[in-house]
């Protein structure tokens, strides 16, 4: 337990040197926005697009893991709703509850630290993941939120989530180099190196604006916020631990990354949803806030397990 903890510290210390220079103004709010937007175009792009155009395509899909992915985080998702929907909340701010509880941070600290732990196989379960997360669930909850507000479902609302969907780099970058390896294309070296020292720069860069923005982040509803927390760090990996370990049998290192990613705390882009609906957002920055701030001991704690389980 030691040893992972020593191992991930690291990780931590690099978000908590951006959440010191956050909260003393060394690094302003504008500083953080463009250090975020140069990490979430360039350099977790190259990245991926790396990462990506290394696979087997033909072995990276699989279907058990998608099923399980999907069931132990709906699961959760279900839930957190319910939960929200006995407390009375209206249909939006319960829907934004169930996404807190189980969208984690996938891009900006899954990716690299998960890949860095648990090594070059991670990869796919990883990006398996983060495509899932974003494609289902962002889908879902922008769909829940339109019809809680205008009781109905427009194709004028579809067609700007599907454009923010298409145009995101993430998934750009992770469907431009699929088809790079599909295609069996060769990597030339001048293109290799320069994507790895551009790609080098996104786990510091990324792990840096994590902290820089929780630096604006409030503790305010602390009753919500911890119960969210507790749902994303320990529910949720549970709940995918079984749907994977019991119902449908992963690959056991697939199995164990998808339970990593799904311990990940709550993901810094919920708040900008929560924003941009203006639904909960002071609940959703804290939970932000207590997620990863608990997080330092329970995803070692988790990826203790799965590594010594």
């Amino acid at each position: 337990m030691l040893e992972i903890f020593l191992k991930t510290l690291p990780f931590f210390l690099v978000i908590a040197t951006g959440w010191i220079a956050g909260k003393t103004r060394f690094f302003p709010a504008v500083a953080t926005a463009w250090l975020t937007k140069f990490v979430f175009y360039f350099a977790l792009s190259a990245m991926l697009f790396r990462f990506a155009a290394t696979l087997d395509v033909d072995r990276l899909f699989d279907l058990r893991f998608v099923l399980a992915y999907l069931t132990g985080s709906l699961a959760l998702w279900a839930l957190a709703f319910g939960v929200a929907k006995w407390r009375d909340l209206p249909l939006d701010q319960a829907a934004m509850e169930a996404h807190v509880a189980m969208t984690g941070n996938t891009g900006f600290l899954g990716v690299p630290m998960l890949v860095a732990l648990l090594g070059p196989l991670a990869v796919g379960p990883v990006l398996m993941v983060l495509t899932i997360d974003m494609m289902v669930f962002s889908t879902l909850i922008t769909l829940l939120i339109t019809m809680a507000r205008q009781g109905r479902v427009r194709l004028t609302t579809l067609w700007p989530l599907l454009r923010g969907i298409v145009a995101n780099p993430m998934i750009v970058s992770m469907v431009a180099g699929l088809v790079w390896a599909k295609l069996h294309l060769p990597m030339p070296a001048a293109l290799d190196e320069y994507l790895a020292l551009l790609g080098a720069s996104a786990t510091p860069g990324a792990l840096f604006a994590i902290g820089a923005s929780l630096a604006e982040r409030s503790a305010e509803r602390l009753g919500p916020a911890l119960w969210l927390s507790l749902a994303k760090l320990v529910l949720h990996p549970l709940a995918v631990a079984v749907a994977a370990l019991m119902v449908f049998d992963v690959e056991p290192f697939a199995a164990g990354v998808m339970i990593a990613a799904a311990s990940l705390p709550v993901a810094g882009n919920v708040y900008i949803l929560s924003q941009h609906f203006g639904v909960a957002a002071h609940r959703v920055s804290a939970a932000i806030l207590i997620s990863t701030a608990a997080s330092i001991a329970t995803v070692p704690s988790v990826i203790h397990w799965i590594t010594k389980g």
